[in-house]
This record gives C-alpha cells, structure tokens and sequence, in this order.
C-alpha cells in the first residue's frame, strides 16, 4: 500500500506531467533525446525528481515509458508472432490514448527467430543495451526459459511472457505468463482421448521444453497405452520416418505436440502414403497456414485444444470488433494474450513508485488480483486509479480472462477444443484450467 507522503507525490506528479511524444511501436531506434527519458527512474505517475530548493515542473520527464518485447517474428512460431505483434498494436493505441501520467508506452521489438539463443541474444540486447525494466517474451517456452536463466534470473527485470505454455515455466515463479500452463491442455487432451474410446495412442513432440512438458504431462494424465513415443527436431524438410513408425505402432489415435510448419509435413507425409488415424493435437498445430496447406480432407474430425480467451466477455468481443476492422481476421488467443500483456504492464508502471525492475516487481501482480475492483479496460482502470490510487485498487480482468497470477507466475486459464469440420475450425467444447 502506498503511503501518504508517495500518494501526494503521485497527485503531484499526475498534475504536472507533460504530454508525451508520439512514437511509432516497434522502432528500435531513439534520438538522444529520448533515450534520455527512457531511463528515468521514475514511477507511474513521473518520478521523484531530483531534491532542489526549487523543483519545476520541466524537470520531470515527458517522453515515452520503454519496455521491450522478444517476439517470434520470423521461424517455426512466426505465425503466432505475427498475432501477438497485432495485439500489441491495438493494446499500445488503448494504453496511449489514455496515457501514464501524461507519457506513452513505447515498446521496442525484438526477434528471437523462434530459437533458444537468438531469443537470448534479443533479450541481452533490451536488458542491457536498451536498459528496459520490464520484459514481455516469449512465444517458445524453451525461448522463455532461455531467456529468464541466462537475462533476467538474478535482476530486478521483471519478465511476462505472451505465449508460453509448458508446465516447466511453473519452476520458475519468478517468470510470469499470460497463456496457461499446457499442463491443464495435457490433461484436457488425456481425458478427450479416452472418452473417444481409444485406449493407445501414438505421441509424437517437438524436441525442447515446450514438446518435453506437454508430453510428460499427457503421459502422467493418460491411463490407456502409449505405444509410440519420440521426440523430433524443428526445421526438418521431411518426417516420414515419424509418421512410418507412428503408424507402424497400430495406433488408431495420434498425437501431436510440434509446431505448425512440422505438423504440415507430416500431415502431407501420412497423406501421400495412405496412412490413416485420428489425430489430436496440442494448441501448436491449429492455424489457418495448416488448413490451407494440407491436402483436403486430411484433418477432417481433428481434435485439438487450445487456450480460449474470454470470448463472451464484452471487453473481448470489442477487441475482436477493432482486430477485425484493423486486420481482416478475427483474433485468436495468442493476440488476446499478448494484448493483454502490454495492459499488465502499463497498469504495472502506472502503480509502480518509480520506474525500476525492482519497483514493478512489486506491483505487477497485484493489479490483476480479484481483491480490486475489477476492471475491463485501461481506461477503466485508471479513472479507478485516480491520481493516488494502489495496484491493490484495481482488479484487471483480460480480453483472454481473469489472470490472477498465483505464486507460480500462472494465471487462471480457460481451454476450448477445437475439431476440424468443414475444412475450418470449429469450437465444440469449453475447459476451465
């Protein structure tokens, strides 16, 4: 809670803070100028200024709040990077129209190439280059991991990842995420399996944290038989021998926990030899690059389970109105996960006594804790705020859903199942995590 003495500094603040600069997202260039401001070491409202006998309201800084994004802007979850680089967009455009104390958010972006060491590499560079205190990244959980053992582990740098969801992030409380843990889709996908009547199945999974995790989880939830199990590498130009000994095992249900691009082909490959199975899949394999890019028919009744985003929430569905009339597609949750990130961590820095690591530390998960009002937006949140508000006033409550992290870094999470009908998608269930 904040004391007096910080509310007043933050009235005071609030009143003479100066508009900020407009600045296009993304950019990963500054003018001396503002890269002056970007390393204040001020709070939400403007910082405490240094001690004059004659403080003006020119000595508080006026340009943007830096934060950094790793993003899979290119690689095997280029496609997901795309999606959360849109909802960051109009996540951005919600948060600066408002404002933080009269500044913006800036966000620069970097690409981890949907790898381990170019993540980390991307993550150096914001950490330490750039000096940002708050880290939204990444897509890969094995990106993630990477990213907080090698950057941010040990530091103030407070790291929210957008897309990550392997059970073994949960080890690490210190790395928060928006998406839930796939533990919970493991067990959604154990239980489907079995009450579809099949009692082997053939699993096959991407070869890092993200495959390993899903794969433990489905083994430990599952009570028939599995008959196949192998990992595989990204990136490969053919997996006929997976799909051979997938279907050498006499399995009738197949499992996939990969990527979109090796799911492809080996959906091509089980095609072209005649093999067939009913196939599950982890959230991974679902995108409209994959329907259009296997022969028709190949995944038709498919059962796949994805996180939701909160799709009956008017918050959600006025998102999905403006991702519509920006794009020409609706969102998916991966978009709904990374929008909602970027309004975490403009609340985050809102709340925040200054603008350090340490500071944000504090506040980033309680302006999402049920004990506040809740809140549906920024704006909303804010006019809560008001000049001398606390984190624990507001109550954040996502276009994905509710996120409450709990002592693990995990949020609340909402599954939906998927089934391919008609060569599209199409929701047939719903799961609480």
């Amino acid at each position: 809670m904040a004391t007096d003495d910080e509310r007043s500094r933050r009235a005071f603040l609030a009143a003479t803070g100066a508009t900020g600069v407009g600045l296009t997202a993304g950019c990963v260039t500054t003018t001396d100028e503002e890269t002056s401001t970007d390393t204040e070491t001020d709070g939400g409202g403007g910082g405490a200024g240094t001690e004059d006998d004659t403080p003006t309201a020119t000595a508080e800084p006026t340009g943007p709040y830096t934060v950094g994004m790793v993003n899979s802007l290119t690689g095997s979850l280029s496609a997901f990077g795309q999606r959360n680089e849109r909802g960051k967009e109009l996540a951005l455009s919600a948060v600066n129209e408002v404002g933080i104390g009269g500044r913006e958010l800036r966000i620069v972006s970097e690409d981890s190439q949907s790898q381990s060491q170019s993540g980390v590499s991307a993550a150096q560079k914001l950490v330490n280059q750039d000096g940002v205190p708050f880290l939204i990244g990444a897509v890969g959980s094995g990106v993630s991991l990477a990213i907080y053992q090698s950057v941010i582990q040990g530091t103030d740098v407070v790291q929210l990842s957008q897309n990550s969801t392997s059970p073994d992030l949960t080890d690490f409380s210190g790395l928060l995420r928006m998406s839930p843990t796939g533990s919970t889709q493991s067990a959604a996908l154990a239980d489907i399996v079995a009450a579809d009547g099949y009692d082997a199945v053939a699993l096959a999974w991407v070869n890092n944290d993200y495959g390993q995790g899903l794969a433990e989880a489905f083994r430990e939830a599952y009570d028939g038989d599995i008959v196949y199990d192998q990992s595989h590498d990204q990136g490969q130009s053919s997996y006929s021998s997976t799909v051979s000994e997938m279907a050498g095992s006499d399995a009738d249900a197949w499992l996939f926990v990969t990527y979109q691009p090796e799911f492809t082909t080996m959906v091509q490959e089980t095609f072209s030899n005649g093999y067939e199975a009913q196939f599950y899949g982890a959230d991974s394999v679902a995108g409209p690059d994959v329907l259009a890019n296997t022969p028709d028919g190949s995944l038709a009744g498919m059962k796949i389970v994805t996180p939701s985003a909160a799709v009956d929430q008017e918050n959600y569905q006025s998102f999905a109105s403006d991702f519509e009339s920006a794009y020409g597609e609706r969102p998916t949750s991966w978009s709904a996960f990374a929008y909602d990130c970027v309004v975490t961590a403009a609340l985050t820095i809102a709340t925040a006594d200054e603008f350090t690591g340490a500071a944000l530390s504090e506040t980033v998960r309680d302006v999402t804790r049920p004990e506040g009002e809740a809140v549906f937006t920024f704006a909303e949140a804010m006019d809560v705020l008001g000049d001398d508000g606390d984190p624990s006033d507001v109550d954040y409550q996502g276009v994905s859903g509710p996120i409450d992290f709990d002592e693990n870094g995990d949020p609340v999470g909402f599954l939906q199942v998927l089934t391919v009908d008609g060569g599209e998608y199409v929701q047939t269930d719903t799961v609480e995590g």
